[in-house]
């Protein structure tokens, strides 16, 4: 077993590399999506469907424009605060924002369960329909 040069870093993926077409490995079920780009779906869905502009919703939140970009796109994990600004300033409660994704969520559960691609502890997640989070 070889050991990597000083300054050569071993590098571990979090997530899994998806398996070369060919490389005879099975097609590796659909990821569940991350929280952070569940909120930043529906953080993005409402400030377009109310017709404002990131710079209009950063100032109400009191947030900078670009973090607000990166939280629309999944990129950053937001504290509950700055969750709930930015909720404040699309004319939103946090629990409103939680319960919209949690929806977004289970909306992408049941269709992996109909799919046939899922657990029984997906599947019992999948039938709850009220803000269902866990530690």
């Amino acid at each position: 077993m070889s050991t990597p040069a000083p300054n050569e870093r071993r590098v571990i993926p979090l997530r899994p590399q998806p398996s070369s077409p060919g490389s005879g490995g099975a097609t590796p079920a659909p990821r569940e999506p991350l929280w952070r780009d569940l909120v930043g779906d529906v953080l993005r869905r409402e400030r377009l469907a109310q017709e404002r502009t990131l710079k209009d919703v950063a100032e109400a939140a009191r947030i900078s424009m670009p973090y607000l970009s990166e939280l629309e796109r999944g990129r950053k994990e937001a504290s509950s605060e700055v969750l709930g600004a930015a909720a404040r300033a699309l004319g939103l409660g946090l629990a409103d924002l939680l319960s919209l994704a949690q929806a977004e969520l289970a909306r992408t559960t049941r269709s992996r369960v109909v799919r046939g691609r899922t657990s029984s502890r997906t599947s019992l997640a999948a039938r709850h329909d009220g803000l269902c989070l866990a530690a």
